[in-house]
């Protein structure tokens, strides 16, 4: 007796053909289940993600650090991200008991004038804008930094003449002193700094920058407030008890605050 046996070509399409059957079938079953859903208005019932997975993946936005009730009314400049760090360039300045005197009168003066300032938690005279720092650039960031200001002198450079400055957004007001001597070499530095920017596509420095300390802040654009008692303000400055204040910064090193992280460059002696 001849058996004819199919060949193992024939089998698998008999097999692929009875898969798309059921797939089909099982299709037209879920279009049907669809149309019912959609008949009685369920379309959007759907069973929620659990917990675990949600706390796994956040949103990108943290809603805490956009509470400007947190941050004495502060707004950010730009919206927080997971992974994008707000970095700056920039000189300290550490004040000495003459200069915290000098900015209690000044507050009070102002605040005799309906403006109440809140004093800079730190003192800082800005080499850059701030920008968005992605975490994975910071080391080549700050390497590149570190390797153009390696050769750059150690200078001084005074101010003493108060102006008042508002953010692009309009949400601060600052008071700060301007600088008079050391502006060369503060625009050197900003050429050095400008060019790592330019290597991240980051934005550079003012064209025509007006170097200076802040020393207070307040909430929202008050600019003709302020200059309307700056003659004032500028008097208790010129006729401080020693005579005329002069904020003076010791350029011997730069920093960059990225995020939650400070780093150091020394400047060459």
């Amino acid at each position: 007796m001849l058996v004819g046996y199919s060949s193992s070509s024939e089998e698998e399409d008999s097999e692929a053909a009875a898969g798309l059957n059921s797939c089909s079938r099982k299709c037209e079953s879920l279009n049907e289940t669809e149309d019912i859903l959609n008949d009685i208005g369920c379309v959007s019932c759907r069973l929620p993600l659990p917990g675990c997975l949600l706390a796994m993946f956040p949103d990108e936005v943290d809603t805490q650090t956009e509470d400007s009730s947190l941050h004495g009314g502060r707004v950010r400049s730009f919206k927080h991200e997971r992974g994008n760090w707000a970095t700056y360039v920039y000189l300290p300045y550490h004040p000495e008991e003459e200069f915290r005197e000098l900015l209690e009168e000044l507050l009070s003066a102002a605040r005799a004038h309906g403006v109440d300032l809140t004093p800079q938690e730190e003192f800082h005279l800005s080499l850059s804008q701030t920008v968005v720092l992605r975490h994975h650039w910071i080391q080549p960031f700050t390497q590149s930094l570190r390797a153009d200001l390696a050769h750059c002198k150690r200078f001084v450079c005074s101010a003493g003449k108060l102006k008042v400055y508002c953010n692009a957004e309009g949400t601060r007001t600052f008071l700060g002193m301007e600088v008079y001597t050391g502006h060369a070499q503060l625009l050197d530095l900003v050429q050095v700094v400008d060019r790592t920017m330019m290597e991240f596509r980051l934005e550079t420095f003012y064209k025509e920058p007006s170097f200076h300390v802040s020393l207070a802040w307040c909430v929202g654009d008050l600019t003709a407030q302020m200059k309307g008692c700056l003659q004032e303000l500028q008097r208790v400055v010129d006729e401080h008890e020693e005579g005329p204040f002069r904020l003076r910064l010791d350029g011997v090193e730069l920093r960059c605050r990225t995020g939650n992280k400070t780093f150091r460059f020394p400047l060459e002696t």
